[in-house]
């Protein structure tokens, strides 16, 4: 069994959702094939090659990916897909912009955001919000997969180092082009790769207020987030957002404050290893998933935690 991971890089850090994929990969199967595509990115390939348990990695270095436009990286990926029984990529907006595509393309039906391999065709996805799993067999010859990378522990560098073919760029095919980014610039971790998350919620009442999640956050370390009702209330910016349309995260501790638990916030941070929720109504969903649970008012509650830190 044949199996093709994407990588998830900015062509000069790999990401560590691709290190997850990888070992819901290893699962699967051992010819573990890694696909690195984008410009001047042979540093990456040469991290992926010494990762445990990848065979080979095949790295596309042309100017056409080096913003990783979803028709061109998927024009790639079918280019070679012949070769493998599986293509697999990471659950996060690059697997999502790219991969559907691949799936129609392919005529295959794409398995979205697995969170376990039970075996070579069956797997278990979160649906509903992730209030429910589901069990997923495919009879598909060609197995489209994302894989959530909150579910799988990142493989690590292995003792072996995988050769690294280079491959044919297929080009562009000018159906569309890459104009500008803007990326928030921030001295804290990534939400999405942070050990420790706060979250405030509409609880927060505005803003403002945020400064009070600031200050813990700069003494611990944190990635701050926030919930969908704080960000649609325009507390904060859209890539705050924890939840089901926001990011996934996982981190060791996540602090909820005043974030009454929707099930569609639950979806996004249920699998962090500790929870603590700060909320004054009791009856608060959130306190039924958290690990610990402090009854207050937040504008007493984090001043006084603030000072202890």
């Amino acid at each position: 069994m044949k199996i093709l991971v994407i990588a998830e890089h900015d062509n000069n850090n790999l990401k560590g959702s691709t290190n997850s994929t990888i070992a819901a990969a290893r699962e699967i199967g051992s010819d573990i094939n890694v696909l690195v595509a984008g410009l001047a990115c042979s540093n990456v390939a040469n991290e992926v090659a010494s990762l445990d348990g990848v065979t080979t990695v095949l790295l596309a270095d042309d100017a056409a990916y080096e913003n990783f436009l979803a028709e061109d990286i998927a024009k790639l990926v079918i280019s070679i897909a012949d070769d493998f029984e599986y293509i697999l990529a990471p659950a996060t907006t690059f697997g999502k912009n790219f991969l559907p595509r691949v799936s129609a393309l392919l005529d295959s039906q794409q398995i979205s955001e697995i969170t376990a391999v039970l075996g070579p065709d069956t797997f278990k996805r979160p649906i509903y919000a992730g209030s429910c799993i589901a069990t997923v067999k495919t009879l598909d010859d060609k197995k489209i997969i994302s894989v959530r990378s909150t579910a799988f522990d990142g493989v690590n560098s292995g003792s072996a180092i995988a050769e690294v073919k280079d491959i044919a760029s297929v080009g562009t095919d000018g159906k569309s082009s890459f104009v500008n980014e803007e990326l928030a610039v921030s001295d804290r971790p990534e939400l999405t790769a942070a050990d420790i998350v706060i979250s405030g919620g509409r609880g927060m009442q505005s803003g403002d207020n945020f400064h009070l999640l600031d200050s813990i956050a700069d003494k611990l370390g944190a990635a701050v987030g926030a919930s969908r009702a704080a960000v649609d209330a325009g507390f904060v910016p859209n890539d705050y957002q924890v939840g089901q349309t926001g990011k996934i995260v996982a981190p060791d501790l996540y602090i909820a404050v005043g974030i009454s638990g929707a099930i569609q916030h639950l979806a996004g941070m249920k699998d962090s290893k500790v929870i603590v929720a700060i909320n004054k109504d009791e009856d608060a969903p959130i306190f039924q998933v958290a690990d610990y649970g402090l009854v207050a008012d937040l504008f007493e509650a984090l001043p006084e935690l603030d000072s202890k830190l």
